[in-house]
């Protein structure tokens, strides 16, 4: 099938470190010139080096993308100073666990700020730009949290899920202005989101890193399973044979699966096969 992503400038937010740097050196790899955007400094002229090493360009700019300033500053720097941008990668994002009415109301806020509002804030300012050039790109890094409610991460799977529906939206919106729309909703890899990630129980803090630890797929396999898939203009990518399964049972069988969860945490069965699955890789 012939590539639907055009262009070789992409503006990348979270891309200091994890799938955010993957994303960026596969890009490098075919020439493209990347906008590393982050808050981590360090991490992001890193992420430079690594790019120009792999035969790339790019630069690096300080933004918080919780502040609507922030991304507008860094979205004027972009189409003015390269005179036009491929690709936005909404890719920033962070993790808040524990239960509902226990997880802090300012955590709640925190969260939102960086995984939907940031995505928001990133294609109100990019989307009117694209329009005026006549093409583009958007790629929204959601996860597998917004196909499956896994407990004790409902900020998180809120967060997701709005930025899988948003991108859902926004994927006929454009259709009439040449600008493609592709949602990622990979499950746990390693990556570093859980250096930053807020909980209220240990449990919730070591079954993540569990998770992680035993994820098969690694970041840079990720990252070309999505480049891939937007090269195809598909709206979905699930970069793992898991995370296919996932979505299968939760949208054939959706009464019967989350009544099979209930059953297993009423009998207080839920974190022992938490444990035993994330062991096994299986979420």
């Amino acid at each position: 099938m012939r590539s639907k992503l055009r262009g070789d400038k992409a503006v990348i937010t979270g891309a200091a470190s994890g799938l955010g740097r993957s994303l960026a050196l596969a890009l490098a790899e075919e020439g493209w010139r990347v906008g590393i955007v982050d808050i981590d400094d360090a991490g992001a002229n890193e992420t430079l080096s690594l790019v120009e090493r792999a035969g790339g360009a790019g630069e690096v700019m300080h933004a918080d993308v919780s502040d609507p300033e922030s991304v507008k500053a860094f979205a004027e720097h972009f189409f003015e100073s390269w005179g036009g941008v491929d690709l936005l990668v909404n890719n920033a994002g962070v993790v808040s666990a524990g239960t509902v009415g226990e997880i802090r109301l300012e955590d709640w806020q925190w969260i939102f700020g960086i995984n939907f509002w940031g995505m928001l804030y990133g294609c109100h300012e990019f989307i009117p730009r694209m329009k005026e050039q006549g093409w583009g790109h958007i790629l929204n890094v959601s996860s597998g949290g917004a196909t499956i409610s896994l407990p004790w991460i409902a900020p998180y799977n809120t967060t997701k899920s709005a930025v899988k529906s948003l991108s859902e939206t926004l994927s006929i919106e454009l259709a009439p202005h040449r600008i493609g729309v592709t949602v990622a909703c990979p499950y746990f890899f390693k990556t570093n989101l859980l250096s930053d990630m807020r909980y209220t129980d240990e449990y919730e803090r070591s079954w993540a890193n569990s998770t992680f630890d035993h994820a098969r797929m690694q970041s840079d396999e990720v990252a070309r399973k999505i480049i891939a898939a937007m090269k195809r203009n598909k709206l979905y990518v699930i970069p793992q044979l898991k995370g296919k399964v996932w979505w299968f049972l939760m949208r054939t069988t959706p009464e019967t699966s989350y009544m099979m969860f209930r059953l297993t945490n009423r009998f207080r069965l839920l974190k022992p096969v938490g444990n035993l699955l994330s062991r096994w890789g299986l979420f």
